[in-house]
Parts: C-alpha cells; structure tokens; sequence
C-alpha cells in the first residue's frame, strides 16, 4: 500500500482535538505542580524575598492567577502552533508525496 495524500482538513481536525486535551493536561500538570510547590512553601518564600529586595511589604509577586494566567497563555499559544504545524506539515507531506510517490506501508495480518 502506499500512503500519497494526506487530507489536511482531517489533520486539522484531528491536531485541533488533540492539543486542546493536552491543553487540559498541562493546566492539571500546572495545577499539581504549583499545589506542591505551594505546600512546601515556595511561593511564601520567594514573596517575602521579593518584599525585602523592595524594602516594603507591598503585594505578593507570585499568585496563583499569575501562574494559572501564565499557563494558560502558553497552552493557547501551542494550541495554535501545534494545529498550524501539523496542517502545513500535511501540505508539506502531499508536495513531497507527489514528487515521490508517497510511503510505502506493509500490513500484515495477525498471526
């Protein structure tokens, strides 16, 4: 079998799906990991230096809405990026497939 055209509609789709449930992956891997750090007091830490760097005791530099904030910009930025590379990599794919004739796949069956 050879496999020469790849439907960049469907890739779209389908890399679309895919990096918005890893898009909730990383905000729950976002979530545990700040829990965690937030338990052994980092984040107290790293405010109270901020606030003896600055010579007063004005606000917290680390929040969760900054970090939860932060992360989900991030996420949305590989949402795009993800989906976008994914769908000119099937264009790129069907250029070259018609240049060379597309990839050869063997299927056998189970035994």
């Amino acid at each position: 079998m050879q496999l020469r055209h790849v439907d960049p509609w469907s890739t779209l789709k389908f890399s679309l799906v895919l990096s918005i449930a890893m898009f909730f992956v990383w905000m729950v891997a976002v979530g545990v990991l700040y829990g965690v750090l937030s338990g052994l007091d980092v984040f107290s830490r790293v405010n109270d230096l901020w606030a003896d760097l600055q010579g007063t005791a004005g606000e917290a530099i680390v929040t969760p809405s900054l970090v939860f904030g932060g992360a989900a910009v991030i996420g949305a930025v590989n949402i795009l990026l993800f989906t976008a590379l994914a769908t000119i990599g099937s264009f790129i794919y069907n250029l070259c497939a018609d240049l060379v004739g597309g990839l050869e796949i063997t299927l056998g069956e189970r035994d």
